[in-house]
């Protein structure tokens, strides 16, 4: 399947699913899955949600809001209730989360690899977890705090992160997407797609263009503190107007001696190490980045479907109302056609397979 990379916008809206769409759903979420991993195996499942415009189109299928923020986390939510317990049928497992749930992921891993005696080792996953959470939230600091972390692996090891994060200022949300055949490196250009509100001149240091901005900010944590603290210091004492001026805040923030020290007792030989040490945050990273520019002059990179709504409406009524009976009649076919799948009859998902053939909409 194509990877695409596109910008889309993800409006904040409050809210939840009611009960009766929410178990929908997961039914309906669950026969879509198997359906596809009876076809194209799990590993297609993982890329297909990757792909921002198909992750979309998914929550659209199953009833949600068309192009809200909340459609990253409820069909993640309804993927991890769905596959709880077929997961080792499929071989698909689903960890992590909204909120304090993402910060389990770690966790969740450890227990579904001992669990399923899985024969990847966990902590390469969980490093997986931690280091793509730690780009979208430190590294690539575009205005948006992540709060909710979902991570998809197979038995063989493929995985897919699908995150989000929130800028309640500007009112909009930023999905980032993960698929690990697509990682070659962690630290520089690693996302299959990011779906987004665009964002004028956020600091990207996993760009390529940055590359040697990591390296500097990487030989400049291995230094003594302080040297750098020497050096933050001397950034704010600028002669600059008041309305100007760059709070201390901003470019030294609180602990900031205590992280310098750590970076320098742990001497990280890469961005990507410097990014697993412990209490290193957007803006100690950021102090790093702006420390290597004022001194090195090192430049950091600052560039930066709807109508799957039809098919069975939408919670918000848009573009109308969810149709209840056309959703349990296609859920219902659904299963119906796993079923006669497993026993041989293989007519029904063949002519599925015909169906997405026809051109009903224009591209």
């Amino acid at each position: 399947m194509a990877r695409r990379v596109g910008v889309a916008n993800l409006p904040l809206h409050g809210g939840r699913a009611p009960g009766w769409l929410f178990n929908r759903m997961v039914r309906l979420a669950r026969a879509i899955c198997l359906l596809i991993v009876e076809d194209y195996g799990p590993e297609e499942f993982l890329r297909r949600l990757a792909d921002p415009f198909w992750f979309q189109a998914l929550g659209c299928v199953l009833g949600f809001d068309w192009h809200s923020s909340g459609v990253t986390t409820t069909v993640c939510g309804a993927l991890k209730l769905a596959l709880k317990d077929i997961g080792p049928e499929v071989g698909i497992f689903v960890c992590g989360g909204k909120g304090a749930t993402s910060r389990k992921t770690p966790a969740e891993i450890v227990a579904v690899c001992e669990k399923e005696a899985l024969p990847q080792s966990f902590v390469s996953l969980v490093q997986a977890s931690r280091l793509s959470a730690k780009v979208d939230n430190t590294a690539l600091q575009d205005g948006y705090t992540l709060y909710h972390h979902s991570f998809f692996f197979t038995r063989s090891g493929l995985w897919a992160v699908v995150q989000q994060g929130m800028n309640e200022t500007a009112g909009f949300a930023r999905r980032y997407h993960w698929l690990a055949e697509k990682v070659r490196d962690f630290v520089c250009e690693p996302h299959a797609a990011i779906c987004a509100q665009e964002v004028a001149r956020p600091l990207n240091l996993v760009a390529s263009e940055s590359a040697l901005a990591r390296e500097v900010i990487t030989a400049l944590a291995r230094e003594h503190p302080e040297a750098n603290l020497r050096t933050l210091l001397g950034l704010k004492r600028l002669d600059l107007p008041a309305r100007h001026g760059i709070k201390a805040s901003d470019l030294l923030p609180r602990g900031m001696e205590k992280i310098l020290i750590r970076t320098y007792e742990a001497q990280p030989q890469s961005f990507e190490g410097l990014l697993s040490i412990k209490g290193l945050g957007p803006k100690a990273l950021r102090a790093l980045a702006l420390t290597a520019e004022v001194v090195h002059g090192v430049p950091v990179s600052r560039r930066d479907p709807a109508r799957y709504a039809f098919a069975h409406g939408g919670k918000d009524g848009h573009p109308f109302p969810v149709d209840r009976q056309a959703y349990d009649q296609t859920t219902a076919f659904l299963e119906d056609v796993l079923a006669r799948a497993r026993l041989g009859d293989r007519d029904r998902l063949s002519a599925i397979r015909r169906l997405s053939q026809w051109r009903l909409f224009p591209s």
